[in-house]
């Protein structure tokens, strides 16, 4: 049998020195919920993230978002290479990007315990331009479109006050705005500043490798070439490709193709579509196709995995908290 070579750990860290911090996160968390799962709190872009058991890697789709790990473990999977999250550790994407994550050692005594902030585009856009944010990039290098980071006292602290707001249902409208563009403010003007520019912002380059991405993003269930792609972004073939799978772990079409099964895999479980309709809806042709690409993805035929979901772990897994 062929030697297969080692997954590169891309981050690892164990050790939070802001344990006080988490351990108060933690307390605040459990006092909302403990219900399992993504939990949506009445913060609109806030929810809490809760499993009391370890699972598989699941395949999902990261979102514009960043993920505070409160307790337990999470282990995210990009093609070959992964990202170990911590206590302290933040997950940050600002792109949809396929992966696969699985939670690690959980327990009912000791839940995996996560906070997750949605963002927009929009939002940091406008944040660098009020504060006044001028990040250049480190390096000419292009990385890929996620990353973990440490948080510090400054995010931890702004996180305490966001939880607190939820037992003052009249402020929160206002004031857990303020806070959100708080947190970016750290986020952008920290160490982490310049690998939110190459997501956010690479689509304003003249290579518009951040347009392609866009694209395909709004446009999954259409049929295109690589080199349609590329003329329609201004790059060559090779060009795209490079970049392309430098910022997402994997090709244009294999990019396409996982959005698009993370779709139908939605829509199935939403119960407004069967399968066939389903793999139609997010363009498929041929049905034998769906379901071999599908098993291919998730481990099962559509049907059978639709049911486990429904039954299983896993029925909300279609974005990574």
């Amino acid at each position: 049998m062929e030697h297969q070579p080692e997954p590169t750990v891309l981050f690892q860290e164990s050790v939070s020195p802001y344990q006080p911090e988490l351990n108060r996160l933690i307390a605040l968390a459990e006092g909302i919920t403990q219900a399992e799962g993504r939990i949506q709190t009445i913060v609109p872009f806030l929810k809490i993230v809760r499993n009391t058991h370890q699972t598989p890697p699941i395949p999902a789709v990261l979102t514009p978002a960043f993920c505070l790990i409160l307790q337990g473990a999470k282990r995210v999977h990009f093609g070959p290479d992964i990202m170990d999250c911590h206590p302290g550790n933040f997950l940050a994407s600002a792109i949809k990007l396929p992966a696969s994550a699985q939670i690690i050692g959980a327990t009912r005594q000791s839940p995996y315990l996560g906070l997750r902030v949605d963002f927009t585009t929009k939002e940091i856009a406008s944040v660098m331009a009020e504060a006044e944010i001028n990040i250049k990039p480190q390096d000419d290098e292009l990385n890929i479109s996620a990353f973990v980071g440490k948080s510090d006292a400054d995010l931890l602290e702004s996180f305490i006050r966001l939880l607190e707001l939820i037992d003052r249902p009249q402020k929160v409208h206002f004031l857990s705005g303020l806070i959100k563009r708080e947190m970016l403010f750290h986020l952008l003007s920290g160490d982490y500043g310049h690998l939110f520019f190459q997501q956010m912002f690479f689509d304003q380059q003249a290579d518009g490798v951040g347009r392609a991405i866009t694209w395909i993003g709004e446009n999954y269930n259409r049929s295109f070439t690589v080199e349609e792609l590329a003329r329609e972004t201004n790059m060559s073939v090779s060009g795209l490709h490079h970049k392309f799978k430098a910022m997402t772990m994997m090709g244009p079409l294999q990019y396409q193709k996982q959005l698009r099964l993370q779709e139908a895999r939605r829509l199935m479980l939403s119960g407004s579509m069967d399968a066939t309709t389903a793999a139609v809806e997010v363009g498929y042709k041929s049905p034998s196709q769906f379901s071999r690409e599908y098993r291919r993805l998730f481990g099962l035929p559509p049907l059978q995995d639709i049911k486990a979901l429904q039954t299983g772990f896993a029925a909300n897994a279609f974005e990574i908290s």
